[in-house]
């Protein structure tokens, strides 16, 4: 798996993806609020600005993979990497390979 696999072609940087990120967040928030929720009921429910990144950049390498949804086993390498070309995201691909579960059978995913 190349690294472009897993960079997305028009998202130069971490810094861009954390900004697309949050305002993707800010908009799912104001379209709840609007529908009159409760911000007490919902916030704990959506992901983190780097959780999103991760989800992001995982949606982009299933669509490099030609939409197919992987095996457990891909999810952990595509995860991997995406660790390996955003060291900063390492400890959110961690946690959420754990919540997951998405490390291949047989392996766990502490360090």
């Amino acid at each position: 798996m190349s690294e472009n696999e897993i960079r997305p072609r028009n998202r130069a940087s971490l810094e861009v993806l954390r900004a697309e990120a949050r305002q993707e967040l800010d908009t799912v928030v104001h379209d709840r609020l609007l529908g009159g929720e409760d911000p007490w009921a919902f916030m704990e429910e959506l992901p983190s600005v780097d959780e999103l990144v991760v989800y992001l950049l995982r949606k982009d390498a299933i669509d490099a993979n030609g939409g197919l949804r992987a095996s457990s086993a891909r999810e952990y390498r595509v995860l991997r990497q995406i660790a390996l070309a955003y060291p900063e995201l390492t400890q959110t691909v961690w946690r959420m390979l754990g919540e997951h579960g998405w490390a291949p059978s047989g392996q766990t995913t502490s360090r």
